[in-house]
Order: C-alpha cells, then sequence, then structure tokens
C-alpha cells in the first residue's frame, strides 16, 4: 500500500536492515545513529515520541510538522548514516530493506499504547529482563525522567502529569498494564500495511481525507481489482514480505 502522511498527526514507523540483517555493529554506531536522528528529526520538522534502536530494525513514532518531513527525515537518515556505516565496516550497498513501513496513529485512543509497544520491545525480544536496562530507547525519559535530546514530547504524555515526577509515575503504572494480543496483532498489522491505527471515527476520517485507511471488513465483497488484492492476506503478504 503506498503511504501517507498528514501534517501533526502522529506516525508509526519502522526501518528496518536489509535482508534482517543488523543496522549498528556497536555502541558507536548506535550513538551516531541516535544523534544523527536527533539532526535528522530538528531539521526536517519531526517531533519524536518515543523510540527504539533495536539489533536490526529502529521504531519510531514522531508527528511530522509538514507532509513531507517524515520522508525527508528517512531519507537524510538514509544518506548520512548508511554512508557512516558502509565507511566504517568496510561494506557496500545498502543498508535499509527497501520500503520503511509507516501508519498513522489515532493520538487518542492510541498515541500512548504505540509507546507502550515500543518501549517494550527489548522485554518481548527477550534482549533484557527490565526496559530501563535497554539503553537504546526512549524509556528511561519518558518512565524516568532522563535527559534526551531526540525527544520531544507529546501533549497527550505531557498531561499525565503536572511535573516530570508525576508524569513518570502515571507513565510507568500504565506500563505495567500488559499490552492485549489484539493490540499487539493491530499495531503490527497497521504498521506492516501502511493502515490508519485508530478506532472506526479515524478510520472514516482517513477515509475522507486521503485514502482508504483500514482493512476491508471480513466477507465484504471488494469492489475493484486493487481492493480484492489487498483484502487477499496471503497476496498482501507477498507484497509487504519480498522474503
Amino acid at each position: 500500500m503506498p503511504r501517507f502522511f498528514l501534517p501533526e498527526t502522529p506516525i508509526h514507523v519502522i526501518v528496518r536492515g536489509n535482508n534482517r540483517g543488523a543496522i549498528a555493529a556497536d555502541n558507536a554506531d548506535r550513538e551516531f545513529l541516535r544523534g544523527y536522528l536527533q539532526h535528522a528529526a530538528c531539521t526536517h520538522g519531526v517531533a519524536v515520541h518515543a523510540y527504539v534502536l533495536m539489533t536490526n530494525h529502529v521504531h519510531i513514532l514522531a508527528t511530522p510538522a509538514r507532509k513531507d518531513s517524515l520522508p525527508r527525515m528517512i531519507q537524510s537518515l538514509g544518506r548520512v548514516y548508511v554512508r557512516y556505516y558502509n565507511d566504517k565496516h568496510l561494506r557496500t550497498g545498502t543498508l535499509w530493506e527497501g520500503r520503511y513501513k509507516a501508519a498513522i496513529v489515532d493520538e487518542e485512543e492510541y498515541l500512548l499504547l504505540c509507546m507502550r509497544y515500543i518501549e517494550l520491545n527489548p522485554v518481548r525480544a527477550g534482549m533484557v529482563r527490565n526496559a530501563a536496562d535497554y539503553a537504546w530507547s526512549s524509556f528511561r525519559a519518558n518512565a524516568l525522567g532522563a535527559r534526551d535530546n531526540l525527544l520531544r514530547p507529546h501533549a497527550l504524555y505531557l498531561g499525565l502529569g503536572e511535573n516530570v515526577r508525576s508524569r513518570c509515575t502515571a507513565y510507568r503504572a500504565a506500563l505495567g498494564i500488559p499490552i492485549a494480543e489484539a493490540d499487539l496483532a493491530r499495531i503490527r498489522d497497521a504498521t506492516q500495511n501502511a493502515w490508519g491505527l485508530g478506532n472506526e471515527r479515524f478510520q472514516r476520517e482517513l477515509d475522507a481525507r486521503v485514502r482508504r485507511g483500514h482493512r476491508l471488513p471480513v466477507g465484504r465483497r471488494p469492489n475493484s481489482a486493487r481492493e480484492q488484492f489487498e483484502s487477499d492476506p496471503h497476496l498482501a503478504k507477498l507484497e509487504s514480505d519480498p522474503n
């Protein structure tokens, strides 16, 4: 599906390594990646609310100021970081796995949930027992009050409390609530297939503003060849996952 971007609307982005390969070999690479991501976000008008640098992919939850803000940030990251990584590790060719994945997020219902999903990724992957033990995410800033120059807190997060301490306490309490399997599946499906991540009202708004932003209901007869393709899980998987 073609990606779409709306100014001042949060979006969940996943950038994967080519052939599921590593995107950083050591902590110096991760420092450079995080540092340049901060520069690119600031340059192109992207407010990053949450992120995690995993072994072979990156999750980012951010709000673009303009329609082209996020694509320009990702393009800039690709040009500079990939050149840095290739020069340092004596390699050539692409580092990223083709198109990055992106899903518009309904901030009222899914923004804080998506933040939790991103920051708990290292725990779900079995890399650490506690999210606080992983240095390469926004968890320590959002949950513990550590300074992180990459982040620009969203208004909903700021509304969790009157000061840093109260916000962190409220956010940690939310993190302690397990994410339902249905919500995990919904986040993954939306991001993988460029659907909108939100409730029915949000989906209707996307339908009216850009294009159909959700999967067709089960049993509905597709009206076009394109809709028939999109509604077939097997064909959609082949398009979204070349491996």
